[in-house]
């Protein structure tokens, strides 16, 4: 991608909303079509760019929607599992993808390449930018140093070494966004309007929402709990 299309890109999700569409294995809605569909009611709801899962799925939304589209591979058992390899990212930039979201922690990859050595290559053989996933702010620092485009706090919680709070990880999007001159990009536990603007107000580009806007389960299950809660308060004080 030439600076300008990328510098182009990059503003069209300023201070915007990209919607993660992904389910999980076994799951009724786990097909491409369905997240076509999916991604297709975000674009019309506002989103200002889709984030997807599986070389399926990316090929399948770049042909229906015409948004932005930060694609990965989540693939294996090992620690190190969105987009894992560079084998990985170069397929979902082939399947689609505008921007390649991969691993960006401190952890050893399969394949033994450091994170800088993937993002070269990712810019050298495709036209697409990166998207490095990553849980701390020193993660953050290493990964603009290695060539991301973006640095998101997806993994924020989410390595052995962090702790996943109720929410989003508000202080190291502001932690990021002050520190980097690249776009950061808060996601992660944002499951509510009023901490997806918190994250923008903290200094985010834009704000990734997956489970609360496409997960019908969870979401079930959070007014299950909240019904059944209060069925048992009433039971107690019958």
């Amino acid at each position: 991608m030439n600076p300008n299309d990328a510098h182009a890109l990059i503003e069209s999700l300023r201070g915007g909303l990209v919607v993660s569409c992904q389910a999980y294995p076994g799951e009724p809605m786990r097909t491409p079509d369905t997240m076509c569909r999916v991604a297709q009611a975000a674009a019309r709801g506002g989103a200002v760019g889709i984030r997807a899962q599986g070389l399926d799925d990316v090929a399948a939304i770049r042909a229906a929607v015409d948004l932005p589209l930060i694609g990965l591979w989540k693939d294996g058992d090992d620690d190190v599992f969105i987009t894992p390899t560079l084998e990985h990212a170069l397929a979902v930039a082939r399947a689609g993808a505008h921007v390649v979201a991969l691993d960006g922690t401190s952890r050893p990859r399969p394949d033994g390449r450091t994170l800088a050595e993937t993002i070269t290559a990712v810019h050298e053989q495709t036209t697409a930018l990166v998207m490095a996933d990553c849980s701390t702010f020193d993660e953050g620092l290493a990964a603009a140093a290695a060539g991301a485009d973006l640095v998101g706090t997806t993994l924020a919680g989410y390595t052995a070494y962090t702790v996943k709070g109720d929410g989003p990880d508000i202080d190291l999007v502001g932690e990021l966004a002050r520190a980097l001159d690249v776009p950061v990009v808060a996601e992660g536990r944002i499951h509510s309007p009023a901490q997806a603007a918190a994250a923008i107000t903290a200094g985010a580009h834009a704000v990734v929402v997956g489970t609360a806007i496409t997960h019908p389960t969870t979401i079930t299950g959070w007014f299950a709990d909240a019904v059944n809660g209060a069925n048992s308060v009433d039971k107690d004080n019958a």
